[in-house]
Parts: structure tokens; C-alpha cells; sequence
């Protein structure tokens, strides 16, 4: 009889997604380990389906999981968020798994890193540079274009980025990454990114992302998002993705196209993309290229085949199984990340149910619990909950979402 397949899933403990991978394990009869940052509540009892792992340590964080999988075999590894992916990469490279290299996963890490990649390959980027935040701003002036976006190197889902339209702008802006950069939860990773900074001038134009994955180097579009919402600063918070995108066929193309182009420069070979890119007379600009996938709970928009989530046509590549003929469903789809208006304690919830009741919206998760702080984007990273819906049409997909939207109100009190 043969072994089961197995794969090693690396789930922070903060992540949104183990619930829906764990499902999808489930489905395709795939054993899963779990590698998480923190012990599991279970572990003495199932030693061979937790492992905990310094995700920040990806040398150490490897010889653990060879030694792990001396003992316990397992036929793949999927980090699943920014925080796992260079473990993934390293881990997976000593098993001899396809996956990407540590330095392809470290480029998309590296927002300098991958600046420098996309520029050195003659794909369309912005003026950049790189200072430490021990500099003052005030002196950096003069090498900066306006409008311009300061961004931390390694930060994700639009935290610590802002926009600067002058020089006093710019100062303070530059100043506030540098503040977010040494709050706990980011500081204490005591790494070099932590102590930089990236300023590179603004792109103007339409946002969208595509949602993809490599099969031997080779880009599978999976789905390209419209972001209807303008995203023009001075901070970045993003509402709504839908798809199939509304753009012509030719733009879409090109989406596609810069965006292989971008991964193949990167190194990357195997696995999930989410890729960033903004649009306009000009073309395609990549924002970021990550080596995962859709981040948060978006990813319940996608449906394959039959009705495949998009986890399970991600284990079934990292296992070997078939899933270039897989397409996307032919309905539109989309999701609202929940903006969080302001800081404070979030009190109270209301509209919930009527928002349910609107036409087209197949469910509404509130994400973070009652009673809990709040904090807005630059600084904060999280998002209210997320609103989804299908519909005939993308039109009618995102009238449904703002519908939902402004039905609920969200009630944030004053801090004790």
C-alpha cells in the first residue's frame, strides 16, 4: 500500500489561512504537518503533524526540517505567507523539492532586492533608492523625485507605505516608516531591512493584481483583479479586488506578459505568484512580485473546474499532480477588505445581517474579535473582515460589495 502523500504547511500563527489549506489537505486526502511559529496545543500527543519553527532563522529553521523528515517523510513544503518564504525556499532546496531558490524568494522579500532585479532586466521601473533610517531625511532631499512612496523593505498588505507630494511630506513620511520599523513586532526580527528604507517615485495609474502560478518557470494566470477604488495616497489601504478584470484583452496580455517576464528575472520557477502592478499610457509597472499566494481570505473568491479552491490547486501542484488545464469559473467574483476608519477598541458591529441580505454577497467574516485594538493603515496591517460576492458581472460584483459595505457600521471606541 502506498504512503499517503504529505506536505509541510509553514502557517503563522497570525495568518488567515490555515483554515481553508487544512481544508483543502483534507479534500485530496494529503497528510499535513504543520510548522508554525508558535508550539500547538497538541503536539504531545501528534509529534509527526506540528513542528515549531523560527521563521526568521531560515538556516536553523532548515535542519529542523530535514531532521524532521528523516523521520517523518513529506513530499513538499508551502509557506504560505511573506513571513515563510524564505524558509520554504531553503527547506525545500535541501530536500531537493522543485521550488525556487533562496535567492529568487529572498528578491521578493527584499523590495530593494527586487527593484534592482526588475531594473537590471529592462522591465519598467520607477527612480528608486535605498537609505538607512538612521539618516536624517531632511539631508536626503535633494536626491529625491516628488511625488515619491517610502516604503519599509520587507513589510506587507500596504503597511508603513506612504506617498510624500514635497519635501515636508517626504520628512515626515520618512520618519514614520522609521517609527513603524522599530515597534515590536517588526524590530524585534533584528534584521537589515529593519533598518531601511525604500523611496522610489510614484507611479500614476490604475492598480491591479494577478493571481498566478509557475509550472517549471513557465506563468499560469490563474486570475487578474480590477481595483476599482482609486489608490493614489498618501496611504495604500486596498478595498476591493474583482474579477474577471474589465480591462481589453490587450491589457490583460500585458499584465501577463510583464509579469512572467518579472518572475523569470527574479528566478522564481515553482509555485504560487501574487503579483502588483499599476497601468498606464506608459504600460505595465510591477509593484511587487511575491512567491505566495493572495494574501488574507481572498483568496475564496477563486473557484476551478468544478469548484476547486485555490489551496487545493496549490497542493496538488506542490505534490505533482495536474493542474495546467485547470481554469478559473466562469462567473465574477470579489471581495471587499473591510478599511478600518480609525484607531481605538472595536466595540460594536452592526448591519451585519442586513449586509448578508444583499444580493450577490455569499458571506461576511469579521476578522478581528470585539474588544480588540484597532489600528489603521500606515502602522497597522490588519483589516476589519472581508466581504464576498458573485455576481453575472464584475459591475454587478462590486455594486453588491458597496451595497454590503455601506450597510454596516463599524463601532471603534477611545482607547482606556
Amino acid at each position: 500500500m502506498s504512503r499517503r502523500k504529505g506536505v509541510l504547511l509553514l502557517l503563522p500563527t497570525r495568518t488567515y489561512r490555515a483554515t481553508d489549506f487544512l481544508a483543502a489537505a483534507a479534500r485530496l486526502d494529503i497528510e499535513v504537518v504543520v510548522g508554525s511559529d508558535r508550539p500547538q496545543t497538541l503536539f504531545e500527543l501528534s509529534p509527526r503533524k506540528t513542528l515549531t519553527l523560527n521563521f526568521q532563522d531560515a538556516a536553523k529553521g532548515t535542519e529542523e526540517i530535514v531532521r524532521f523528515a528523516s523521520v517523518y517523510p513529506i513530499d513538499a513544503i508551502i509557506g504560505v505567507d511573506d513571513d515563510t518564504t524564505m524558509l520554504a525556499a531553503t527547506a525545500s532546496n535541501a530536500l531537493s523539492f522543485p521550488y525556487n531558490s533562496a535567492a529568487s524568494a529572498y528578491a521578493t522579500r527584499n523590495k530593494y532586492r527586487m527593484r534592482k532585479a526588475l531594473a537590471d532586466a529592462g522591465i519598467r521601473s520607477p527612480r528608486f533608492n535605498v537609505f538607512s533610517t538612521d539618516e536624517n531625511p531632511a539631508t536626503l532631499v535633494d536626491q529625491i523625485g516628488f511625488p515619491c512612496v517610502v516604503k519599509p523593505l520587507s513589510l506587507s498588505a500596504s503597511r508603513g507605505v506612504i506617498r510624500a507630494d514635497g519635501p515636508d511630506e517626504f520628512v515626515a513620511a520618512f520618519r514614520r516608516v522609521a517609527a513603524i520599523l522599530q515597534t515590536s513586532d517588526v524590530g524585534n526580527r533584528g534584521d537589515a531591512e529593519t533598518q531601511q528604507v525604500l523611496v522610489e517615485c510614484y507611479i500614476p495609474g490604475i492598480e491591479v493584481a494577478l493571481e498566478g502560478i509557475l509550472l517549471g518557470g513557465k506563468l499560469k494566470t490563474l486570475a487578474i483583479f480590477d481595483k476599482p477604488d482609486p489608490l493614489d495616497g498618501p496611504f495604500f489601504e486596498e478595498t476591493l479586488y474583482i474579477t474577471p478584470s474589465r480591462l481589453p484583452d490587450h491589457l490583460q496580455e500585458e499584465i501577463a506578459g510583464v509579469t512572467a517576464h518579472a518572475a523569470k528575472s527574479l528566478g522564481l520557477l515553482e509555485g504560487p505568484v501574487h503579483a502588483e502592478l499599476r497601468l498606464n499610457d506608459e504600460g505595465a509597472w510591477p509593484l511587487e512580485i511575491a512567491a505566495r499566494s493572495i494574501g488574507g481570505l481572498c483568496s475564496r473568491t477563486l473557484r476551478f473546474g468544478t469548484g476547486m479552491s485555490l489551496e487545493e490547486l496549490i497542493l496538488r501542484h506542490a505534490v505533482g499532480m495536474e493542474v495546467q488545464s485547470l481554469e478559473r469559473e466562469a462567473a465574477a467574483a470579489g471581495v471587499m477588505m473591510i478599511p478600518i476608519p480609525r484607531p481605538g477598541i472595536l466595540c460594536e458591529v452592526r448591519g451585519k445581517s442586513e449586509a448578508e441580505g444583499v444580493t450577490g454577497i455569499e458571506g461576511i467574516t469579521i476578522s478581528i474579535p470585539l474588544g480588540q485594538t484597532v489600528v489603521p493603515l500606515p502602522e497597522g496591517s490588519r483589516y476589519l473582515g472581508f466581504i464576498f460576492a458573485r455576481g453575472n458581472t464584475p459591475a454587478d460584483v462590486e455594486q453588491s460589495l458597496r451595497e454590503a459595505h455601506g450597510r454596516m457600521e463599524f463601532v471603534i471606541g477611545h482607547h482606556a
